[in-house]
């Protein structure tokens, strides 16, 4: 790497960082500061400065600068084709001129003291098909910049461009001191990081929290009386609503559906339920008060329970009762689900994330340590804006409170004002870009200067498999094939699982499809398998260990997979590899269960190429050996990080240290690539180092060109 690529490479960095420090708190114009100074310092360049587009007053406004007199900040405005700067916007492409003011659009601005610096570069900030501002450089020298200073400049643009488009709508905001439960009626900002981006407009539900009342309320007008009709007419309408959600959810989501709402269905349908509010009602009761009381027993009894399942079903007392007082309403206005409704939790499983998306959720805010990397990942596949906070004043919002969440940046805006309403729409509008993605996504990809790049998908869920194939995927990187089993309330069978993965392996028109098998353990709990808490179960019986433990289960999974690719090479992958024994060990199971296809006559498949996924330290090290025995190799990026630093990416007082470049990640994924190269082993880089472009460019320039990523992601790279 040259000089200048050298540089180049360490100021995006420096952005990038100044980013994540901008998204923790520091204010915008004080992170523009440190940009201008970074880029001036980097450029070796007497001027930097950043205009941003302000589009309600359609004007360019300077918002930092080094180098220009800086009493001209936030006075110095530019309509779009105005100058060079302006010119830049409007025509959305770089303006390089060695002698700017012999430019017919030169405009020179007094008082500005740019008059004596000839070279000119400009560069627009633009978000998708949004215009966010422009980046500019000047110097005294002549012709001072070059075609791979406009490259290095895009670069930095783009890095710059989320962050500046987001940023602008708290720029108007004032600084608060840290909200309580007595001021929650005026707007302010509740900080997190982002899990899964996106932005929502919506009410607070208090799902959960410190101090919470977990029970029912009555908020039926005392003045209407229900009848034992009304009473029947509502479970009946409940029961249908259920049903209906219930083949929904098989509908879109059939990997997962597991009878999501089973637990509703059951309650409503005990007569210790719904007996005992008929009961209540005979005796005197209104049907509210007895849908109040019965319902509240059974919360108390569940929140007692020391039967962790049992504690789980709290939350659907609650769903089942509330949807029950609706119905008695009789109120066409409310929806009986979470409709405009942002939630606010502790913490989430699956199962509930699944019903609160299939009810049409808006978004959600989780505490501290609430969330877990299975659930995130989830979140991702069905879209649902999500952040992470250590701010427990999330609990000091009442219910109904007006909120906008932006997890683009990690942000929760309490009673947000007109102005931060209507960006957040405007976002929002923005923010459906499939079409616009299609249109840019190609069925082959390549570097410029002609490198063939193999981009897969990564596939969590079935629903995923259309957008994959949209966007154009080169088949299948990655399936993670546990949600089936993280949904259900007991081990999928065979012939299930088969199903499942069967629509795989189908699902798109490339021939290479990767599946994963089962990776359980450490925050991906099965909570039906008795025994299985454990002090650190990062470290404990998961993944390739779990399933080496538990054959039944293995040999079940791998005969599914096999029968699922037909007369297809399907390639599957071991997850959490160890040594060369972990691998051999799952290899010798793979033949085993050849043979049980054959003995019980389902007939005789082609051995699939099988792979070990590098997450480990040990696996590092061991890379030279397993590449000999392996037919590929998959780096598991998200795990090696982790377990490389030490670091859970979940947890927001060290996730500012789960960092992808770390000098000691950047070694470690070149001496697998070396092992994969030296032994003729295909290697492959899923995770957030395949979706991150600083590291993209670092491992294309090592020779790996194979990545894996979620469909949304493949048009960006």
């Amino acid at each position: 790497m040259n000089k200048a690529v050298e540089s180049s490479v360490d100021m995006i960095c420096s952005v990038s960082e100044l980013a994540t420090l901008f998204r923790q708190g520091q204010d915008i114009r004080g992170f523009l500061s440190q940009v201008v100074q970074i880029v001036s310092r980097h450029m070796q360049a007497d001027i930097c400065s950043i205009f941003l587009y302000k589009e309600q007053r359609d004007i360019l406004v300077l918002e930092a600068t080094a180098g220009l007199y800086s009493d001209m900040v936030g006075k110095l405005a530019l309509k779009p084709g105005e100058g060079l700067t302006g010119l830049a916007l409007r025509e959305l492409r770089p303006i390089r001129e060695g002698h700017g003011n012999n430019n017919p659009y030169y405009k020179a601005i007094p008082g500005s003291g740019e008059e004596r610096y000839e070279s000119f570069l400009a560069v627009p900030i633009i978000r998708g098909v949004k215009r966010v501002g422009v980046l500019v450089l000047q110097d005294e020298t002549s012709s001072r910049f070059s075609k791979s200073d406009v490259q290095a400049l895009k670069a930095i643009a783009s890095q710059l461009a989320a962050t500046l488009e987001n940023a602008q709508l708290f720029m108007t905001l004032p600084e608060h001191s840290e909200p309580s439960a007595m001021d929650m009626g005026i707007r302010h900002l509740i900080r997190g990081t982002q899990v899964v981006e996106g932005v929502a407009l919506g009410l607070a539900y208090q799902m959960e929290g410190p101090g919470n009342n977990d029970n029912l309320i009555s908020a039926v007008d005392d003045n209407y009386k229900e009848t034992m009709e009304d009473f029947h007419s509502a479970i009946d309408n409940t029961e249908n609503q259920l049903e209906e959600l219930q083949n929904r959810l098989e509908k879109e989501l059939a990997d997962v559906a597991s009878l999501i709402f089973s637990a509703h269905l059951l309650m409503l349908r005990d007569e210790g339920f719904f007996g005992a509010m008929e009961k209540r009602i005979h005796e005197g009761s209104t049907p509210k008060d007895a849908v109040v009381h019965i319902a509240n027993n059974y919360i108390t009894l569940f929140a007692e329970s020391h039967n962790p399942r049992m504690r789980e079903k709290v939350q659907d007392i609650k769903d089942l009762g509330h949807r029950i007082l609706e119905n008695l309403l009789k109120d066409e206005g409310l929806h009986g689900d979470y409709s405009g409704q942002i939630i606010l939790s502790n913490e989430l499983l699956p199962s509930e994330l699944l019903k609160l998306a299939t009810q049409n959720v808006e978004g959600l805010v989780l505490f501290g340590g609430g969330i877990t990397a299975h659930v995130s990942v989830l979140a991702r596949s069905l879209g649902v804006p999500l952040i992470l906070t250590e701010d427990d004043n999330i609990f000091q919002i009442p219910s109904n409170t007006s909120l906008a969440l932006d997890a683009h940046q990690g942000l929760l805006i309490v009673n947000p004002d007109d102005a931060a309403r209507k960006r957040i729409e405007q976002l929002i509008e923005g923010s459906d870009q499939v079409e616009k993605l299609e249109t840019a996504a190609r069925p082959e990809s390549f570097t410029a200067d002609g490198v063939r790049i193999y981009l897969r998908a990564t596939v969590n869920l079935l629903s995923d498999l259309k957008l994959a194939k949209r966007l154009k995927a080169e088949g299948i990187g990655l399936y993670r094939s546990e949600f089936p089993f993280l949904i259900r309330s007991d081990f999928p069978s065979e012939e299930e699982q088969y199903l499942i993965y069967k629509q795989v392996v189908d699902g798109l028109d490339n021939p290479l499809v990767t599946l994963r098998t089962l990776d359980v353990g450490g925050d991906k709990i099965l909570s039906y398998i008795p025994d299985s808490e454990e002090a650190n179960p990062f470290l404990g019986l998961r993944a390739i260990r779990f399933l080496l433990e538990n054959k039944k289960v293995f040999v079940g999974q791998l005969k599914a997979m096999i029968r699922a690719g037909g007369k297809r090479q399907i390639r599957i992958l071991f997850p959490l590899i160890s040594s060369l024994d972990d691998f051999l060990n799952a290899r010798r199971i793979v033949l085993k269960s050849l043979s049980f296809l054959k003995r019980d006559g389902l007939g005789q498949f082609p051995m699939p190429k099988l792979g070990a996924m590098i997450e480990l330290p040990s696996a590092v090290e061991m890379a030279p050996e397993l590449a000999r025995e392996a037919d590929f190799l998959s780096l598991g990026t998200n795990d090696l990080v982790q377990y490389m630093l030490g670091v859970d990416r979940t947890n927001e007082k060290v996730a500012d240290l789960f960092d992808v470049r770390h000098p000691a990640v950047l070694r470690a994924v070149k001496r697998v690539n070396d092992a994969a190269r030296e032994a003729d082993c295909p290697l492959s880089i899923c995770g957030l180092m395949s979706k991150n472009p600083q590291t993209i460019y670092y491992m294309i320039g090592l020779g790996i060109n194979e990545f894996s990523m979620e469909p949304g992601k493949l048009p960006g790279i």
